[in-house]
């Protein structure tokens, strides 16, 4: 017995997998441990998390590509919702993804996109594919380092070509 939380994982890892080797990428994964980040406390004993830990990180020679995957409604949420009519506990919850996937950028000194994907219903992906929206972009700068933050949607009941396919040009389009 799996988890939704933990199948949704799998399947954006499953995902990620097949996008790596498209574009030329390596892949490491939280599942297996591969992508921790230890934080250092002065004095050690004082500290809360011992580390950060990204779901999936892509390494390409110039670029990170770093996927978070969260088994929330935020995507059928905003789908239908204009953010302000969004309820406060939505909009800290998300505020709070957005966040944490920022922390998680923050080791690497490359071009990095940071992807927060949430599942969604094969006719909400379908609905937003024709109408051009499966992801919104956003950037921002650290110092002189570009971070683009990519909001999208893994369906779970569509052809996996097709979810790769769009998940490859919303990490690799031209920043807004």
């Amino acid at each position: 017995i799996m988890s939704m939380e933990l199948f949704f994982e799998a399947w954006v890892e499953t995902v990620a997998e097949k996008l790596s080797r498209q574009i030329g990428g390596v892949l490491r994964s939280g599942r297996k441990r591969e992508t921790v980040t230890p934080l250092k406390w002065r004095p050690p004993y004082i500290g809360s998390q011992k580390y950060l830990l990204p779901d999936l990180v892509i390494e390409r020679e110039d670029q990170t590509i770093i996927i978070y995957a969260k088994y929330k409604s935020h995507w059928e949420e905003l789908s239908r919702h204009e953010w302000y009519s969004t309820s406060k506990t939505f909009q800290e919850q998300h505020r709070a993804d957005l966040l944490q996937i920022l922390a998680y950028t923050s080791p690497t000194t490359k071009k990095v996109v940071a992807c927060l994907g949430y599942p969604c219903q094969k006719r909400t992906w379908q609905s937003l594919k024709q109408r051009e929206r499966l992801w919104h972009r956003a950037s921002l700068y650290a110092g002189s380092r570009q971070i683009d933050v990519v909001l999208t949607a893994f369906p779970m009941a569509t052809n996996i070509d097709e979810v790769v396919q769009e998940l490859r040009q919303a990490v690799t389009a031209a920043p807004p």
